[in-house]
């Protein structure tokens, strides 16, 4: 049986490489087109619930329209949903650059003291730098109303392919980071999102749900835990700092945290997700 948060079909249409797997009124190729804006949901139906996110510069494959709204599948984990169309700008340029900090912004002018509109950024998020002076970057800017380059802490930013070397250092930048079911960014953010950011910063492949990451990565014994491995609940993930210590985004205490192995398995177990699960040590390969 398929798996409909990662099978790209709905009712009216389906990717071609479905042709022959399942039924669908039509088959497309699709097209892929990159985020524009700063963070949009990624939804189970057109307005429906939020299932995921997606920051701005990723890439959507985009399947079908109707009423405002694009139809899907986002490239970092094969996630399927409903994006509205208007986090969507025409011909966006190829990201060159990342967000490698918690958060930053983009403003209107250069330099540390100019005044300027700032518009914030989060972890992750890919721009399209075009110049560099006086620690700044200028990057292209299009919100599909107005285009006006902007300005971003050169210290702020990473190439696009440079992977990082630490998931848990990763983890660690977020603390503090709100908690919010289906978040995907240093805004807000779920364990699972958590998880994923982290993972994918160092080239790992990650999945969007935390059950979908029970399933992709190597069960490992629990006295054999360290620092960046998964530790699961039923619906709950978090990543080991340590033989001990835990950092997840959970709801007790509404932002990601570090807290003892000992007694997060404790609390978990009596008032929110039962007894853990299973770990996983998370590798460079393909899910």
């Amino acid at each position: 049986m398929t798996d409909p948060r990662v099978t790209p079909a709905n009712d009216r249409v389906a990717h071609v490489s479905l042709q022959g797997i399942i039924q669908a009124p039509s088959y497309v190729a699709g097209t892929p087109q990159l985020v524009s804006a700063i963070v949009t949901d990624l939804c189970r139906t057109p307005n429906g619930p939020r299932d995921r996110q997606l920051l701005r510069g990723e890439t959507f494959h985009a399947l079908d329209k109707q009423d405002g709204w694009v139809f899907g599948q986002a490239k970092r984990d094969q996630y399927v949903g409903w994006i509205e169309e208007a986090a969507f700008v025409p011909a966006l340029p190829a990201p060159t650059h990342r967000i490698c900090v918690a958060r930053t912004y983009a403003k209107t002018t250069s330099g540390l003291k100019t005044q300027g509109r700032v518009t914030p950024l989060p972890f992750g998020s890919r721009v399209t730098v075009i110049g560099q002076s006086d620690q700044w970057s200028e990057i292209t800017w299009s919100t599909g109303t107005l285009s006006s380059n902007r300005f971003v802490p050169s210290q702020h930013l990473a190439p696009v392919p440079s992977p990082e070397t630490d998931p848990a250092a990763v983890a660690e930048r977020l603390i503090g980071t709100p908690y919010l079911w289906g978040g995907n960014s240093s805004f807000g953010i779920d364990c699972s999102g958590l998880v994923q950011a982290a993972l994918l910063a160092c080239d790992i492949p990650c999945p969007g749900d935390s059950d979908q990451q029970a399933a992709a990565f190597a069960e490992i014994p629990q006295g054999n835990l360290a620092r960046g491995d998964l530790v699961f609940w039923k619906g709950h993930v978090g990543m080991m700092l340590d033989g001990t210590r835990l950092i997840h985004a959970n709801a007790h205490h509404m932002s990601v945290t570090i807290e003892p192995l000992a007694q997060a398995i404790a609390r978990i177990s009596q008032k929110e997700f039962g007894d853990m699960t299973g770990c996983a040590r998370p590798r460079p390969s393909l899910f």
